[in-house]
């Protein structure tokens, strides 16, 4: 009878050891972080594996994100929001401007010459998501971060310092606001995808591109154009970014492993990401110096005279995002306070 019990007994402890395995296996999570740009880049480097690497350091391991890189688990840029939304990937990086129209209110952040720090934009960014598009046009999904890139500028075949240099020249735009000024400008705006432009501007598709500094490298730029136009002051534009995860598979996670998602989003990884962003373009411009291309750099007199060709985008934007029940004069004074606010 005694030998029943202790074998009973030591049977029933290996089942709750078990079932105690069982649970643990159960909370382990492996994620897919997703994105478009090729993994030795600046922003998968340096900001989306950093990241990741901290949650899964902080998880005690629990959590696993797998990267993959240069949109290696199928479909285009513009579809990464989707691939969130639909599961298709449990994390994924994009540019908002990717999918035009779709979530106005981040366009305050794109207008020409209203960003001259990225840190302080990123802030404001997250702090008017929270306010203004966290529960209507990011409802779908759970947000991480958001964040702006350092100042974006041109690149070009041909030099170019005032706004009439770029009639007639195609021009690969990042957003729906730099295509509008472009076009009204007289360049041709043409709309593609980051990971196009070293195809398109090798093969003469477009005579050149917006971009900011800290991508060149990653596309080889400075060896495709020579010619590279920065503004002073606030920069020609900057684009929003998302770092957004699958809203069920957030809500999916144990409360102990959510918690640790969310101390390592929010602003202060808004601010880093953009900071990084912005800190990686010195390098960046010092290769293309170093390349012996020609860095035309516009003082505050020229810049003013682009500014001024970019007030109509201004006054079409509010009127478009009014017809979305927006108020976009008030996103761009909001915007421009906080962005105030945090530089002093």
């Amino acid at each position: 009878m005694t030998t029943r019990r202790v074998i009973l007994g030591a049977l029933g402890a290996a089942a709750f050891a078990a079932m105690g395995a069982t649970s643990a296996m159960a909370q382990e999570v492996t994620l897919k972080l997703h994105q478009f740009l090729p993994a030795q880049a600046n922003v998968p480097k340096l900001i989306l594996d950093v990241w990741a690497d901290k949650v899964e350091a902080d998880s005690e391991g629990r959590i696993k994100i797998d990267r993959f890189p240069s949109m290696q688990l199928g479909g285009k840029p513009p579809e990464l929001m989707d691939q969130a939304i639909d599961g298709v990937a449990d994390i994924v990086w994009t540019v908002v401007a990717y999918t035009p129209g779709r979530f106005p209110s981040t366009e305050v952040f794109e207008l020409p010459f209203m960003m001259n720090d990225a840190r302080a934009m990123s802030s404001a960014y997250w702090q008017m998501f929270e306010k203004h598009m966290k529960d209507t046009e990011f409802k779908d999904v759970h947000i991480l971060g958001t964040w702006v890139h350092g100042p974006g500028m041109i690149h070009t075949s041909d030099p170019v310092e005032a706004p009439a240099d770029l009639r007639g020249m195609k021009i690969r735009g990042g957003g729906r606001s730099v295509n509008g000024l472009l076009e009204q400008l007289g360049a041709t705006p043409v709309g593609m995808p980051v990971p196009a432009i070293p195809e398109a501007l090798s093969k003469g598709v477009i005579d050149g591109t917006t971009i900011p500094w800290e991508v060149t490298g990653a596309l080889k730029v400075p060896e495709l154009v020579e010619n590279h136009t920065e503004f002073t002051g606030k920069a020609l534009y900057t684009l929003t970014f998302v770092l957004a995860m699958n809203k069920d598979k957030y809500n999916s996670l144990p409360d102990d492993l959510k918690a640790v998602v969310d101390a390592n989003s929010g602003l202060e990884f808004s601010v880093f990401a953009g900071g990084t962003m912005s800190d990686a373009d010195g390098p960046s411009r010092e290769f293309a110096l170093d390349n012996g291309n020609n860095v035309i750099t516009l003082d505050a007199e020229q810049t003013a005279v682009w500014r001024e060709a970019a007030q109509p985008i201004y006054d079409k934007w509010i009127a478009d995002v009014a017809e979305k029940g927006i108020d976009g004069q008030a996103l761009i004074d909001e915007a421009t306070a906080l962005m105030d606010a945090y530089s002093n």
